[in-house]
């Protein structure tokens, strides 16, 4: 837990944790590692000067990976560092065009990634892909992204993304890419509102169909945004910490939580890239919870929403809902709705 204690009372909330990214999860322990036995540079962590430095680190971490077995290790080991931190689910982006074919064909990508969250699930804590698209590469990688999603949707892929260069790249380049995803039955889950601004959020919503965001925390520029967010029960993950170590926000009193919250849009709270970030989910929920005096009602309902906005297959999201009850008793506070 980056040595950092967390109250026992979260760390036994029930919640799920939807923004994360694959290789931004690697343990420090087997960054150094898979450093080491390929001779490559670890990668830096935060904070960082901007989005741009950030993408040169993140590209870093991905070539410490240097073959399949790597990618199962990660995606069984994201699982079980998961389950330590009392996280019920956990959906995990993956974009395999960006290993360029380095690996071998895109389908063993998802397939090693998938079979290693398999080995490292349990009946309390399992998790599924979204896989990404990377904005900046050619509509061909796009277009890759997008057929391996719908290859893979009963086999643990829960959703569509879009990550990379917001301000350059606009949500609407793909929207037929997403209209296709959802008449094949996944959600879109795109990053919106880090790199640009509130027309980059309405333009997920509206363009791509989304219901969840990836951070979303520049709609807060726009009240009348904020209203229709609300109105229309679109979820945003928020990540404060990398928001700050991106310098998205100067810091977390510059934050724009607080206003989201108080317009009343859906949020869940994230880690996003552990590894860069110093951070973990568990210490998201104690940082939020201090910063804006959260009781334990408040945490009980950021947790529950994290559940009931995840694509968490039924019987898993039962099973957490009704442990979440259970500690929202033993805490003192009202049930669930």
């Amino acid at each position: 837990m980056n040595g950092e204690q967390v109250p026992p009372d979260l760390l036994s909330l029930p919640k799920a944790e939807l923004h994360l990214h694959l290789e931004g999860a690697l343990r420090p322990s087997t960054a150094a590692e898979l450093a080491d036995a390929y001779g490559r540079p670890a990668p830096p962590v935060g904070p960082f000067a901007g989005l741009g430095e950030f993408v040169g680190a993140y590209e870093r971490a991905r070539d410490l990976v240097g073959s399949l077995d790597d990618l199962h290790r990660i995606g069984r080991e994201l699982v079980e560092d998961a389950a330590a931190q009392g996280v019920v689910w956990s959906e995990v982006y993956l974009i395999p065009p960006t290993y360029a074919g380095r690996l071998g064909p895109a389908e063993g990508i998802v397939e090693a990634v998938l079979d290693g969250m398999r080995a490292g699930a349990t009946e309390d804590s399992a998790a599924g892909v979204i896989v990404g698209i990377n904005r900046g590469l050619p509509m061909a990688a796009a277009r890759e992204s997008l057929d391996l999603a719908i290859a893979y949707r009963e086999a643990g892929v829960v959703g569509l993304g879009l990550a990379g260069d917001e301000a350059n790249h606009p949500p609407e380049r793909f929207t037929d890419l997403f209209r296709q995803a959802r008449v094949a039955g996944l959600p879109a889950v795109p990053h919106g509102g880090e790199g640009a601004g509130p027309a980059s959020v309405r333009a997920c919503v509206e363009a791509l169909g989304a219901h969840r965001i990836s951070h979303g925390v520049r709609a807060a520029e726009d009240p009348r945004l904020l209203r229709e967010l609300a109105e229309r029960g679109v979820c945003l993950d928020v990540c404060p910490t990398s928001n700050t170590a991106l310098q998205v926000s100067r810091s977390l009193t510059d934050h724009p939580l607080p206003a989201i919250m108080a317009a009343g849009v859906p949020v869940t709270v994230n880690s996003d890239c552990p590894l860069f970030c110093g951070t973990t989910v568990l210490q998201e929920y104690q940082r939020v919870s201090e910063w804006l005096g959260l009781d334990a009602l408040a945490l009980a309902d950021l947790a529950e929403t994290s559940v009931r906005f995840s694509a968490c297959p039924a019987a898993r999201r039962t099973s957490a809902l009704a442990r979440l009850a259970d500690w929202r008793a033993r805490s003192g506070t009202r049930s669930g709705t």
